[in-house]
């Protein structure tokens, strides 16, 4: 196995095109102009991926007063996204990157223990990317329950 990329600040965010809700491409250039909160999570309609996406759902006007359009990214599809979007009412784009393109692109493939077992799968991480397209922030290994708040505070600091 290849030794995972780790981003970090300064970096030129991967340039990126995946599926959106309406299965067309959604890419880094999509939100050229503004800034960009990217965050990688493990699979839809789990407790805290659900926890995570609601945060970002009740907080989507303050991150947008700050400047950051927000996505999300998972190894989910289009229809499993569709199904998550409408059971939570969720207001901004969610990313199938089924072939892990995206999340090897931003370093969040790792080997975990699920259940015992060791298996390959998304380590909930978040990139805050500048409209000129910066990473300002990598944050691996992010906690779904207090992760939308903190960064805001970030974000605000």
């Amino acid at each position: 196995m290849s030794e995972r990329i780790q981003l970090k600040a300064g970096d030129a965010a991967p340039a990126f095109s995946a599926p959106g809700l309406d299965g067309e491409p959604v890419t880094l250039e999509s939100f050229a102009g503004r800034g960009l909160v990217l965050y990688f999570y493990p699979k839809d309609n789990t407790a805290g991926c659900t926890l995570e996406a609601q945060g970002f759902r009740d907080h989507l006007a303050d991150f947008e007063a700050l400047g950051y359009a927000v996505a999300g990214v998972s190894r989910d599809s289009v229809k499993s996204h569709c199904g998550f979007r409408d059971r939570q009412n969720l207001n901004f784009p969610l990313l199938a990157d089924k072939e892990e393109v995206v999340c090897t692109a931003y370093g969040v493939m790792k080997e975990k223990m699920m259940y015992g077992r060791l298996c390959r799968g998304i380590e909930r991480s978040t990139f805050v990317i500048s409209p000129e397209g910066r990473i300002l922030h990598a944050l691996y290994g992010v906690k779904a329950k207090t992760h939308v708040e903190e960064l805001l505070e970030l974000l605000k600091a």
